[in-house]
Parts: C-alpha cells; sequence; structure tokens
C-alpha cells in the first residue's frame, strides 16, 4: 500500500477511495492516499441524473476516484462528489496511483537489497526523493533513464543511489520515443538504382527503417528510447547511406525535417 499523507486533502483535488459503507441517502469511504481519512458521498453528488438507487452507482469494497468538495478537519468531514469528474479525469487519477503503488513496491524491493525495511526507506531516502522528484516513480525513472550518478547529484547517498537505480533499470522500461529525417540520395553510375539499393540496406537497423517518399528522397524513421540516442543513431544512419553512394560519385543531402 502507498505510504499515506498525513494531512488533509484539498477542495478540488482528486482522491482515490475505498467504499465501505452504502446507505440510502449517500455512502463512506476511506481515502486511500491520506491517513485515517473518511470521506463522504451524498447521493446527489453520485450521478448527474436522478438516481433511485444508490447501489446501482456504488458498492461496498468498489475503489472510486472522487472530487473533494468540503474539507473541515475540526470536525473530520471530507465531502466528494463522482458526478463532477470526467472519465479522462478518473483514468488518469487512477494511473497515478497505481504508478505509486508500483514505485513503492520498488523502495521496498530496493530496501530489503540491503537489508533494510520499507519504513527505514522512507525515513532514510523515501521522503527525500518524493521532495526532489515530485513523486517516488520519477525518482525510479530517473535513476533508470540516467543512472545512479543522477540521484548522487541530487545528494542521495551512494549506498542507496546504487540500489534504487539497480532496481529501476531492472524492473522500468524506458519510454520510446520515434523521430524522422530524410536523405536525397542521387547516383549517376549506370548501375545507379542497385547502389542506392544497397546503400540504404547498409543504413538499416532494427530500430531504424527506411520509406521511399519518391526518389531522391527518403525518410528515416528512428525508434530509440531517449531523443539523444534517437538523433545519434539518424545522424549515424544518414551519413551511412550518403557516403555510400557518394564513393561511387554520387550526390547525398540529409535534411532533419522538410519544410
Amino acid at each position: 500500500m502507498v505510504r499515506k499523507k498525513e494531512k488533509w486533502p484539498d477542495e478540488g483535488e482528486l482522491v482515490v477511495a475505498t467504499v465501505h459503507k452504502v446507505l440510502g441517502y449517500g455512502a463512506f469511504a476511506n481515502l486511500e492516499e491520506y491517513e485515517g481519512k473518511e470521506a463522504f458521498i451524498h447521493i446527489s453528488e453520485v450521478s448527474s441524473g436522478w438516481v433511485k438507487n444508490i447501489r446501482d452507482y456504488v458498492r461496498e469494497n468498489q475503489k472510486i476516484v472522487a472530487k473533494v468538495l468540503r474539507v473541515n478537519p475540526r470536525k473530520g468531514h471530507v465531502d466528494v462528489s463522482l458526478k463532477r469528474i470526467r472519465e479522462d479525469q478518473k483514468t488518469k487519477k487512477i494511473q497515478q496511483w497505481k504508478i505509486e503503488q508500483k514505485a513503492e513496491k520498488l523502495l521496498e524491493i530496493s530496501a530489503e537489497s540491503i537489508g533494510k525495511d520499507l519504513e527505514t526507506a522512507y525515513e532514510e531516502v523515501g521522503y527525500e526523493l518524493i521532495e526532489r522528484y515530485g513523486d517516488l516513480y520519477g525518482a525510479f525513472e530517473t535513476a533508470s533513464e540516467e543512472g545512479e550518478n543522477s540521484l548522487k547529484a541530487e545528494g542521495i547517498g551512494d549506498l542507496w543511489a546504487k540500489a534504487i537505480t539497480e532496481v529501476a533499470i531492472k524492473n522500468i522500461v524506458p519510454p520510446e520515443v520515434q523521430i524522422t529525417g530524410y536523405v536525397d540520395l542521387k547516383s549517376y553510375a549506370s548501375d545507379g538504382v542497385d547502389i542506392i539499393r544497397k546503400a540504404l540496406i547498409s543504413a538499416e537497423a532494427d530500430n531504424i527503417s527506411i520509406q521511399c517518399v519518391g526518389a531522391p528522397r527518403y525518410r528515416l524513421i528512428v525508434k530509440s528510447t531517449g531523443y539523444i540516442e534517437a538523433e545519434k543513431l539518424l545522424k549515424e544512419a544518414a551519413e551511412k547511406s550518403i557516403d555510400a553512394v557518394v564513393k561511387t560519385g554520387g550526390e547525398g543531402t540529409f535534411y532533419r525535417e522538410i519544410k
């Protein structure tokens, strides 16, 4: 379970909750992200249409995403609404919550790898990671993409930086990016078509595909785990194809974009 916050939610905030009691006039739900806090959904805030039976919309043990309407810490009240949220907002909030659940599990695994528990992990590095990266997953994602030195640069100790990075690399798949470039290839040799064909084949790879836009122009499509690496691969592929044509007396030009 994701480490819960001790404060109260803000009005207008989207929260994840688990319904534990449904009555005729409304439902009560435990806030997943706030320690010991409970929310109340009045029947009028369940749906934009007329609600004859509230159980047609909510049930015990159901996970919901709700919008905070009012917060009264003195009375311990948090009133929320189900009807004032768009479907895309619900989906995004649940995804974020699930990602943080995964991140906490990764922190726990990191802690176990150096003989520590989750409580200690939060005290020694977890809260600091949240402060510096916005959330735990952001820290693991950075470690996966940039290595342990990126954590050390933020003041994270060597032991934790190494443990977190090792777990991040094993469990987080970097997002794939795709970029496109173009080459114009011209050959004046009698077997020019074959020369250009071989030049393009030499530039192809598992993560690089080539399409004919219309002779003499060809499109290079590169997929990689980051833009810097993708740009490097695109440039290398373009240079390789151009060099192969130039060596036989032809011409080649690379365009990052076509205007």
